[in-house]
């Protein structure tokens, strides 16, 4: 790391946070610290002393969720908005909308698709605002720094080229563009990947702009950092792997460092810092390739619609523990004997249609009834089996048999399903674990409602964690229900039954996990 600055890019690093001098020791700040792929079950005082400490010092959410699908850029913009993806419109990391690609699937976080996502939609891209969004429509500034670019989503709006405006940092790219330079002057360029050091390399030099660059003049109100890892090593090697172990100690390096840089500057004791990840994760046990298994089933199935999704064709769009099926023009009778196919295969776990059909539910049942959502969300097996290294938690993945990966989530495994939430700071209460359901879509609330917007809070789908709270005035609990949901099928092959377990806190609807499975006939 360089030393000095040129005096007009240090100057351009100033004005980036002169706006925030008002963040004084004596007002309020939220931090939220996004470790990626981070199961909770890997919180351990050896390996993440820091996240430890922050769990016994605070609060320990012991019964955190994502939202379905388990996938980054889903709850990337569940914390981002508090809203369930039927209404965000984030159903998957990869999705399939014609009015932005008519013939192949898009990766949800690429700042090409989000451009024209919003060109195609008058700016609704996502359908629900964000919290950077609803703070900057209060004059209240923001940071986002991301290693990952689904950092982008949190605060996307093109802005003046001018670095006195809330800087968005993603994968080296920065909004305003004027920033990059002092960034790349101050610290280097953004890590290549090259090697498997290399996501951990970008975790480290993000921290260092946000602590360094961005927070050069000041802490504002709100401030996320979205580290890369675990998630990247867990792909590469399985959870529990001796690299995937080395990926999560360097996120708690990376979060020692944010703690200890906000003790420097005496506000350590007004930020209420919220540690999370976007989802669990699974050993991969197993690979089918969805689009294969189906097109030995007789169906015209694709990955790839050229000149557009035909009438009766399937397209199948991968996101590892979970595949979307597009059947052209919705045809009814293709639907059914899709449906019947999926409820004979010993790789289908739980199978949501855009249509009432027998042994399966509807999209709604897990919120992600999105305007443009497919006929068929399918999440793949899984088992409470161990891998290899000991770890629990084995899932059927949407892959080609080649494929080198060798960790996934997506699906409804309880091991996917379940992911991390540790909160501490002046407003949460201390020593608790919290053993109520919460989920991602419940960040954005709680965030809101910390620094005093409540009307906008109230508006979420999420809930305020008010359990949680060390203050009074926090919305009251009001209701908790447990539900086990199942839908079944008789055919020829056997009794196709499939469940979902659900909690609700307050009508807000938590997913534990799904699965389904094929039976023999009873016998009469």
């Amino acid at each position: 790391m360089r030393s000095r600055l040129p005096a007009f890019l240090a100057l351009a690093l100033t004005f980036v946070s002169a706006q925030f001098a008002a963040g004084s020791a004596d007002s309020r700040h939220v931090l939220v610290v996004v470790w990626d792929g981070m199961r909770p079950d890997f919180v351990t005082a050896a390996t993440t002393p820091n996240l430890w400490r922050l769990a016994q010092r605070g609060v320990f959410f012991a019964h955190h969720h994502p939202v379905y699908l388990s996938a980054t850029e889903v709850n990337g913009t569940a914390i981002a908005t508090g809203a369930y993806p039927a209404h965000s419109f984030v159903i998957a990391n990869s999705d399939f909308r014609p009015p932005i690609d008519p013939q192949k699937e898009i990766a949800i976080e690429d700042p090409a698709t989000i451009r024209r996502g919003d060109e195609v939609s008058a700016g609704h891209y996502l359908g629900a605002p964000t919290v950077a969004e609803i703070l900057h429509a209060h004059g209240v500034p923001t940071i986002i720094a991301g290693s990952k670019q689904v950092a982008l989503l949190h605060d996307r709006a093109r802005r003046p080229n001018d670095p006195g405006v809330s800087p968005v940092l993603y994968e080296g790219a920065v909004l305003p563009p004027r920033l990059e330079d002092p960034l790349a002057a101050a610290l280097g360029p953004f890590p290549p990947i090259a090697k498997r050091q290399d996501k951990i390399a970008r975790d480290a030099w993000t921290t260092q702009a946000l602590l360094s660059q961005l927070w050069r003049g000041g802490v504002p109100p709100y401030s996320l950092l979205w580290l890369a890892e675990p998630d990247f090593s867990q792909h590469a090697t399985g959870p529990g792997s001796e690299q995937s172990l080395e990926a999560i100690k360097s996120s708690d390096t990376n979060l020692g460092l944010v703690l200890a840089n906000l003790e420097k500057r005496g506000l350590l004791d007004t930020t209420d810092v919220m540690v999370v990840s976007d989802h669990g994760f699974s050993t991969v046990g197993r690979k089918v390739d969805v689009a294969v298994e189906l097109s030995k089933g007789g169906f015209a199935a694709t990955r790839v619609a050229l000149g557009g999704l035909q009438s009766g064709s399937v397209l199948a769009i991968s996101n590892g523990g979970s595949t979307l099926l597009y059947v052209g023009g919705h045809e009814a009778d293709v639907c059914r004997r899709l449906a019947a196919f999926l409820q004979q295969q010993d790789w289908a776990g739980v199978i949501f249609s855009r249509e009432p059909l027998d042994g399966t539910f509807p999209l709604a049942d897990a919120h992600i009834d999105s305007p443009q959502a497919p006929d068929f969300v399918l999440s793949l097996r899984w088992s409470r089996d161990r891998s290899a290294n000991g770890t629990p938690g084995l899932q059927v993945s949407d892959l080609s048999p080649k494929a080198k990966k060798e960790g996934n989530h997506a699906s409804l495994s309880a091991y996917d399903m379940h992911n991390t939430l540790v909160a501490t700071g002046p407003d949460f209460r201390g020593g608790v674990t919290d053993t109520l359901p919460s989920a991602n879509t419940d960040l954005a609330p709680t965030i809101l409602w910390l620094l005093g917007f409540h009307a906008e809070a109230a508006k979420m789908d999420g809930r305020v964690l008010s359990e949680a709270l060390d203050v009074g005035d926090a919305p009251a609990l009001k209701s908790y229900e447990v539900k086990r949901l199942t839908a079944r099928h008789e055919g020829a092959g056997g009794v196709w039954e499939q469940y979902l377990q659900v909690s609700e806190v307050n009508g807000v609807r938590y997913l534990d996990e799904g699965n389904g499975e094929l039976r023999p006939q009873p016998s009469s």
